[in-house]
C-alpha cells in the first residue's frame, strides 16, 4: 500500500525548475516508492546496487547515460559519484540545444541516494545551479494519518485558526508512545514487515552498503555498538569523549562516526542559538534520532508501554517532538538549521527549542507531563538577544490548545506538523 508523501508537491515543483533532481534519506525511507509513483510511467529507471550496472557507470559513464538516455532515474547515486561528471555534461549540451531552438527545458535526471557523505561535494561542483536537491526522512505524523501538512508557524494566532479544522487529530498519550515505539519506515507501518525483524535488517544493511567503506576494515561490530550508545543519547548534549571513551574509539573517530550518521540521515544535530556570543551559553549541539522506531530498537525497549513509562520517556518524546518539526522543514524544502536551535547556559538554564522566524524568537518547551509546574521559568533569560519574543509553546500531550499564562500556551504533540 502506498502512503502520499507531503514532499510529492515539492518534488513536482522543483521537478519544473531543474533539468535534475537530487532526493536524498536514509535507506528505506520511501525515495524510489515515491519517484516511481510520480515519475514511474515516463521515466526509465536504473539502480546502481545492480553490478553490472555500477561497474559499467564506473569505467565508463559515457556509455552508461548513452546506454539509458533520458528522462532516466538512478537509483543508489552515490555508489558512483564520478557518474556527476558525466550527468553536467550532458545537461549542459541538452541546455545548449534547447537555447538554440527555443525549446522549454526538460527533467533529464532524477537521482536517489542513502548517504550524502561522498556526494556532497561532488553535487556541489558538478551539479551547482543545475539540480534541486530535496531531503526525506521516514513517514511524519501528518503523512501516517493523512493531513494537510502545513508548514509549521508558530505564532499562536496561525496555530488557533488550523486547530479549528483539525477535528479527531487528538491522540492520547498511549497512542502517541505506540507511534514513538512504531517510528515511521513506510514498511512497518503499513504492516508489510514485523517490526523486529525489519529493524535489525535494516542495520546489517546500513553497515553493510553504506558504512563499510567509510570507516577502519573490521570495525563494524565496534560501530553497531556505537549505534546503541548514541542511540542511548538521544536528545543530550553530544560529547564525543564520552561517546568514544565508552566504544573504545578516539575522539576524532566518534566525530567521523556522527557525521556519517548526520549525513546519512540518520541523526540530526540541533545547535544553539549564538547571537551575541556569550562565554556563559552551552556551544555543544544536542543530538537526536530522526526515527524514533530505530531509535526505540538501538535501545532494546521491547514495547511501547514500557517506553512509556521508563526512564527514556522524556528521552523519546523530546527526539519525536524535534524529528517532526524536522520532517516537517523537509516536506517544505527548507532548511530546519536555520530555523529551529536551542538555549543552556552554564547555570542550567535550558529552552528545548527556540525558534527563529521572521526576526522574531518563539520558545519552545516539550513536557511529556501536563501537569508541570512554570514550564515558562527560563523563558527570561531571552531578553539579552533584544529580539522580540513572542508567546511560546508547551508541546505535551494535551488534548487542545490552552493558555498556560501570560507567556506560553499549551499545544497538543498529536497536531504537530498537521
Amino acid at each position: 500500500m502506498y502512503i502520499n508523501r507531503l514532499s510529492e508537491k515539492m518534488i513536482l515543483q522543483v521537478a519544473q525548475s531543474f533539468p535534475c533532481i537530487v532526493i536524498y534519506g536514509p535507506r528505506q525511507v520511501g525515495k524510489s516508492t515515491t519517484v516511481d509513483y510520480l515519475f514511474g510511467d515516463r521515466y526509465r529507471k536504473v539502480t546502481l546496487d545492480d553490478l553490472d550496472d555500477r561497474n559499467l557507470a564506473l569505467e565508463n559513464p559515457k556509455l552508461f547515460l548513452e546506454t539509458y538516455g533520458w528522462p532516466l532515474v538512478i537509483d543508489e547515486i552515490q555508489k558512483v559519484p564520478n557518474l556527476l561528471d558525466e550527468i553536467k555534461k550532458k545537461i549542459d549540451e541538452q541546455r545548449l540545444l534547447w537555447m538554440k531552438n527555443g525549446e522549454k527545458r526538460e527533467l533529464m535526471y532524477i537521482l536517489t541516494g542513502s548517504n550524502r557523505f561522498e556526494l556532497q561535494q561532488g553535487i556541489s561542483e558538478s551539479l551547482a545551479g543545475r539540480c534541486g536537491v530535496i531531503e526525506m526522512a521516514s513517514l511524519s505524523q501528518a503523512e501516517k494519518y493523512k493531513a494537510r501538512g502545513e508548514l509549521f508557524d508558530p505564532d499562536i494566532s496561525v496555530l488557533l485558526e488550523r486547530e479549528r479544522n483539525l477535528e479527531g487529530a487528538y491522540r492520547t498519550r498511549q497512542e502517541v508512545f505506540h507511534d514513538i515505539f512504531q517510528g515511521g519506515m513506510p514498511d512497518i507501518v503499513t504492516g508489510v514487515s514485523e517490526r523486529e525483524i525489519y529493524f535489525r535488517s535494516y542495520v546489517s544493511t546500513y553497515i553493510e552498503k553504506d558504512v563499510r567503506k567509510l570507516i577502519s576494515a573490521g570495525s563494524e561490530l565496534q560501530f553497531r555498538n556505537f549505534l546503541s550508545i548514541v542511540a542511548l543519547r538521544t536528545s543530550q548534549e553530544l560529547r564525543y569523549d564520552t561517546i568514544a571513551n565508552i566504544v573504545g574509539i578516539d575522539v576524532r573517530t566518534c566525530k567521523r562516526w556522527i557525521s556519517i550518521l548526520e549525513t546519512s540521515g540518520l541523526l540530526f544535530l540541533l545547535y544553539p542559538y549564538m547571537a551575541n556570543l556569550s562565554n556563559r551559553i552551552i556551544k555543544t549541539p544536542k543530538l537526536y534520532f530522526m526515527d524514533t522506531g530505530l531509535c526505540a530498537y538501538l535501545c532494546k525497549w521491547p514495547d511501547s508501554e514500557m517506553l512509556r513509562n521508563g526512564v527514556m520517556s522524556g528521552a523519546f518524546f523530546e527526539t519525536y517532538v524535534v524529528s517532526e518539526l524536522v520532517k516537517n522543514f523537509y516536506v517544505h524544502n527548507r532548511d530546519p538549521k536555520e530555523t529551529l536551535f536551542y538555549y543552556r547556559d552554564i547555570d542550567q538554564k535550558e529552552i528545548d527549542v527556540l525558534f527563529i522566524m521572521r526576526e522574531r524568537l518563539y520558545p519552545i518547551e516539550i513536557k511529556t507531563s501536563e501537569s508541570t509546574k512554570n514550564p515558562t521559568k527560563n523563558f527570561s533569560v531571552l531578553k539579552k538577544y533584544n529580539m522580540e519574543i513572542q508567546r511560546g509553546l508547551i508541546i505535551d500531550t494535551c488534548d487542545r490548545i490552552r493558555p498556560v499564562n501570560e507567556e506560553a500556551y499549551t499545544y497538543p504533540v498529536s497536531i504537530l506538523g498537521m
